[in-house]
C-alpha cells in the first residue's frame, strides 16, 4: 500500500538580485495587460488529421516572433482544447506544457489528459499547444544531413578513446546549417519566449489566471512562467523537474544524465537478473553492469552492421544511447535486453522505425535553438575534453557524453538573459518527482525545490522512470497531485510517497 511520509523541508533560497526583482514586478504587470489587450480570442474549429478524441478542438494564435518588438513580424501558435466536462464545476484552464525541448502537447487533451480523474476534467478546460517552432505552429528546420539527425550525434557521444574532436566538428557543421536554413525565427526560440507564449495563450483564452501541468523541460518553462508572471498563475504542477541553475541551464540538464543513469541502472540490473525472466542477462544483478560495459567496449572496436538504422551500425555509443533511452520507462526493459542478447551473438534485431525526416528535422532544430539560446556554452574543445575525461572516469555507463560539446559549442547567436528562479511569488506550486529518473534525476529536482523555497511543496515518489504523475509514479503520488488540481489542497510540507 502506498502511503505518504513527511520529509524535511528544504531551506528556502532568498538571494534574488535587485535587478531581477525590479524587472519582475512592473514588467510582469504591463506585459500581461498588453497581451490581454492585443490577443484576439481563438476561433475553435475541428482539428486537422485524426485527433484521438473527437471533442478536441483546435485554433491558431498569432504571437510576436520577438516580444521586444511586439508590432513586428508574427508567428503562428497552434493550440487545442477539450472543454470542461461539467461546466457548472469549471474552475479555469489547465495548460499542459510538454517536455523536450522539441516536444508538443497539441494532442495531450485527447491523450494523457484523459487519464486525469473526472474531478480534474470537470474543473478545467484541458489545453495543449505546439510550442513555437514546432509544426503545425510556424516551423523551423536546420536542414541537417541525415547522419547528423542520429541521436548519437545530436546528443554527442565522444569517440571510443574519449576524443571530442569529431564532436566539435559536428557542432560547427550543424550550427552553420541552422544559421543558413533556420530563418530569423530560430533566434527567437527560447524558454523565455515559450513562457511569454504561455501568457499569450492565457490572455487569448480570456483567463485571469492559468493552471499548468509541466513535464520534464516543461517544468522549467512552468517555473520561468511563474517567475515572470506570478500573478497570472493558479495551480502549478511541475512533474519530473529540471535544475534551474541560471549559469548552466541546459548544460546542467545534459550533465545530469550521468547521475540519472547511475540512479536508475540498478533497477534495470535487478530486473535483468531476475529468475524466470525470459530475457535474463546474468545470474546476479551485480553481473549486469560489467556485462554491459564489456559489450559496449567490444562494439566500440567491432560494430555490427544494422541496415535501416541511423547510424547503420550497432556500435558502443548506440548501445549506450539505447540504455539511456530504455531507462526512461521500465516497460522498455525487454527491448534493451533483446538488443544485448542479439549483440552478444553478433546479430541485431530489426531496426526500430524512424519518424518522418521532416519531423526529425523540426524537433532537432527546436531542440538546438532552445538549448543554445538559453545560455552561453563554452567554445573551447579543451573545456569539453576535460569534462569528458572526468565523467568517463567516474561514470563509465555514460562514457563522457553528459559533459560533451553539443551544437551550442558553435552556436552563432547570443543567448537570451536567463531567468533566476527565486522564492518570490505565490505559494501555489506542487512538484512531483520520481526517486529514480534517468532524465531529470532527484538531485536536479532538489535544486529547483531549493530555489522555489516556500513557493513550493515537493512530493518525492518511490518509483523508477521519467514522468511521475499518471505515468511512471505510484498511486500515492497520483492521488496527491490530483487532489491539488481538483481542490487546491496541498501537503503542508514536503512528503515521500512509498
Amino acid at each position: 500500500m502506498n502511503r505518504i511520509k513527511p520529509i524535511t523541508r528544504h531551506a528556502p533560497v532568498i538571494a534574488a538580485s535587485a535587478l531581477l526583482l525590479g524587472l519582475t514586478g512592473p514588467l510582469t504587470a504591463s506585459a500581461s495587460a498588453s497581451a490581454s489587450a492585443s490577443t484576439p480570442s481563438p476561433k475553435w474549429t475541428k482539428c486537422e488529421g485524426n485527433a484521438p478524441d473527437p471533442r478536441q478542438q483546435c485554433a491558431t494564435l498569432e504571437v510576436p516572433m520577438d516580444y521586444a518588438d511586439p508590432d513586428g513580424r508574427t508567428i503562428d501558435l497552434a493550440i487545442s482544447r477539450i472543454p470542461s466536462e461539467k461546466p457548472d464545476a469549471r474552475r479555469g484552464a489547465l495548460l499542459m506544457i510538454p517536455g523536450g525541448p522539441g516536444g508538443s502537447s497539441l494532442n495531450a487533451p485527447s491523450g494523457k489528459g484523459q487519464k486525469l480523474p473526472q474531478s480534474v476534467r470537470d474543473a478545467y478546460d484541458l489545453i495543449g499547444f505546439a510550442p513555437r517552432g514546432n509544426a503545425p505552429s510556424s516551423p523551423v528546420s536546420c536542414g541537417l544531413a541525415t547522419g547528423d539527425l542520429a541521436t548519437t550525434t545530436l546528443r554527442p557521444w565522444p569517440a571510443p578513446d574519449g576524443s571530442v574532436t569529431g564532436n566539435m566538428a559536428a557542432a560547427r557543421r550543424m550550427a552553420n546549417a541552422c544559421a543558413r536554413n533556420g530563418d530569423e525565427l530560430i533566434r527567437h526560440i527560447s524558454t523565455v519566449d515559450n513562457a511569454r507564449d504561455v501568457d499569450s495563450i492565457r490572455a487569448a483564452l480570456g483567463e485571469r489566471k492559468l493552471s499548468v501541468w509541466g513535464v520534464s523541460y516543461g517544468t522549467y518553462v512552468g517555473a520561468v512562467y511563474s517567475q515572470l508572471f506570478p500573478f497570472r498563475t493558479d495551480r502549478i504542477v511541475l512533474d519530473s523537474n529540471d535544475n534551474p541553475d541560471p549559469t548552466r541551464v541546459n548544460r546542467a540538464w545534459l550533465a545530469a544524465h550521468e547521475q540519472g543513469v547511475e540512479d536508475t541502472f540498478p533497477h534495470f540490473a535487478a530486473w535483468a537478473a531476475a529468475p524466470g525472466n525470459p530475457y535474463r542477462l546474468a545470474e546476479t544483478a551485480a553481473d549486469v553492469r560489467p556485462l554491459f560495459l564489456r559489450l559496449a567496449a567490444r562494439l566500440d572496436h567491432d560494430p555490427i552492421p544494422w541496415p535501416g538504422a541511423n547510424p547503420a551500425e550497432l556500435n558502443g555509443n548506440v548501445l549506450r544511447q539505447s540504455l539511456l533511452n530504455t531507462l526512461y520507462e521500465p516497460d522498455s526493459y525487454p527491448n534493451l535486453a533483446k538488443l544485448i542478447l542479439a549483440a552478444q551473438d553478433g546479430t541485431v534485431p530489426p531496426a526500430p522505425a524512424s519518424p518522418p525526416q521532416s519531423a526529425l528535422q523540426n524537433v532537432a532544430a527546436v531542440g538546438a535553438a532552445t538549448l543554445c539560446n538559453d545560455v552561453a556554452w563554452p567554445r573551447s574543445a579543451a573545456a569539453y575534453q576535460k569534462g569528458v575525461a572526468e565523467s568517463r572516469a567516474t561514470y563509465p555507463l555514460t562514457a563522457g557524453m553528459p559533459r560533451n560539446a553539443m551544437v551550442c559549442a558553435a552556436w552563432p547567436y547570443q543567448p537570451k538573459a536567463p531567468v533566476h528562479i527565486t522564492d518570490s511569488g505565490a505559494s501555489n506550486i506542487l512538484m512531483v518527482q520520481n526517486e529514480r529518473d534517468v532524465a531529470t534525476p532527484l538531485s536536479g529536482a532538489l535544486k529547483l525545490r531549493e530555489a522555489l523555497g516556500d513557493r513550493a511543496v515537493m512530493v518525492t515518489v518511490n518509483s523508477t522512470g521519467h514522468d511521475a504523475y499518471l505515468a511512471n509514479g505510484n498511486a500515492c503520488g497520483d492521488r496527491t497531485v490530483s487532489r491539488f488540481l481538483a481542490t487546491g489542497e496541498r501537503p503542508d510540507e514536503d512528503v515521500y510517497c512509498e
